[in-house]
């Protein structure tokens, strides 16, 4: 095997695969290193198995970074479409969820399958269970010491991801080598990311373990209309996860459970129609009915409506429209699907994700400060920034 290559990329996941495919179609000769015994193990376990490749309403303004402009170039560049043409063409078949998503009718192995495909057409090798011990910079590129040996290159990728699910082989590998180079490493935390809660309130939402219905969560100015999970630990489901990556330790979140419903009228309306008729009685036609039961058991809402004042209604309606939820916490990166912060891209070309002053060191996908929401972005910022890095190699 070959020490001697013109771009050497770390990490074989979605980032570095699809840099070493479109690197490789250059003509480049290139060598993905990965300490894991398997490739793209995140591509694998991503959307339920069945990936959640891209999404066709992504736009910038999916995307959370310090430096929020950074990420338009490599998006507007290659855009989903692009991605879904290249999943096409391997004849894949797919299938859009929710709007815009796009997931794999059978298996995720589909997309690894072609990203493997596409790398061994473009001539980029890629070799599992090769540790980066050491970088240097060499004058003319860089060399590396590894569990295999000494190689070298004329230019380096940091594609090693963040330090979500370590399980997977996560490692702050990338922010090491950042931080070599001299590059400002950003504050990292777990996004999209479940909330574990306060004991009492866990033990009381514990019968309704499992159950999940539609909301509308509010945190730091920002707001997800979509389903939220109770689960024996906390609060999950989408809505949880995408308002996780706004939420700061301490933080309250005001949850909407009855999303595009106004609790004080409606129940005042049922009142004046149906005099003997009970909040659990409106709760039942509204939410899943465990839910709806456990929440009404949880506020000790009893009695007819016939029996409760404005001043009562309006209050049952306030914590239905505006419920107070403060979290103890997360369940952080042991669950968590993508680092937020990392490699702070004012230091890099948003054109080429090269480091300023230095052109043959690359950093892209999740290891830099940019994340996506939930629903196939992260993925597009992986192709994106992969395609991006892989022309300038």
């Amino acid at each position: 095997m070959s020490s001697s290559y013109d771009v050497i990329i770390i990490g074989a996941g979605a980032a570095g695969l699809m840099c070493a495919a479109t690197a490789g179609y250059r003509g480049r000769r290139v060598l993905v290193l990965d300490h894991a015994n398997k490739p793209g193990k995140k591509i694998l376990m991503s959307g339920g198995g069945r990936c959640n490749f891209t999404n066709l309403n992504s736009s910038p303004a999916n995307f959370l970074s310090s430096n929020p402009h950074f990420c338009i170039s490599a998006l507007k560049r290659y855009t989903p479409q692009h991605f879904l043409d290249l999943v096409e063409r391997h004849g894949i078949e797919h299938e859009e969820k929710a709007a815009g998503q796009l997931f794999c009718r059978d298996s995720s192995k589909d997309i690894l399958e072609m990203l493997m495909t596409e790398c061994d057409w473009a001539g980029a090798e890629v070799r599992m269970e090769t540790a980066v011990q050491s970088i240097a910079d060499s004058g003319e590129g860089y060399t590396l010491q590894t569990s295999a040996g000494k190689l070298t290159c004329e230019s380096l990728v940091v594609a090693c991801g963040g330090l979500s699910i370590p399980t997977m082989g996560a490692t702050g590998l990338g922010y090491e080598i950042a931080r070599q180079f001299g590059l400002e490493v950003l504050p990292t935390r777990a996004g999209l990311v479940p909330f574990t809660l306060h004991p009492d309130l866990k033990s009381r939402l514990a019968p309704i373990s499992g159950v999940s219905c539609p909301v509308d969560v509010h945190c730091n100015n920002e707001h997800f209309r979509e389903p939220m999970l109770v689960t024996h630990r906390g609060l999950s489901g989408p809505a949880m996860l995408q308002i996780s990556s706004f939420w700061s330790p301490g933080a309250e979140l005001t949850v909407d459970l009855l999303p595009g419903l106004d609790a004080s009228q409606d129940l005042i309306n049922l009142r004046a129609g149906k005099p003997q008729s009970t909040v659990a009685h409106y709760l039942m036609q509204t939410l899943p009915k465990r839910f709806a039961q456990a929440f009404n058991d949880l506020n000790g809402w009893q009695g007819a409506l016939q029996h409760l004042k404005n001043s009562d209604i309006e209050a049952i309606a306030n914590t239905l429209n505006h419920w107070k939820v403060k979290p103890a916490g997360t369940e952080g990166y042991r669950t968590a699907e993508v680092t937020l912060g990392g490699v702070d891209t004012r230091q890099l070309s948003s054109k080429t994700m090269a480091v300023n002053d230095r052109p043959n060191l690359f950093f892209i996908g999740e290891v830099v400060d940019v994340t996506g929401h939930l629903g196939g972005h992260n993925f597009q910022w992986a192709w994106a920034s992969g395609v991006a890095a892989g022309g300038a190699v």
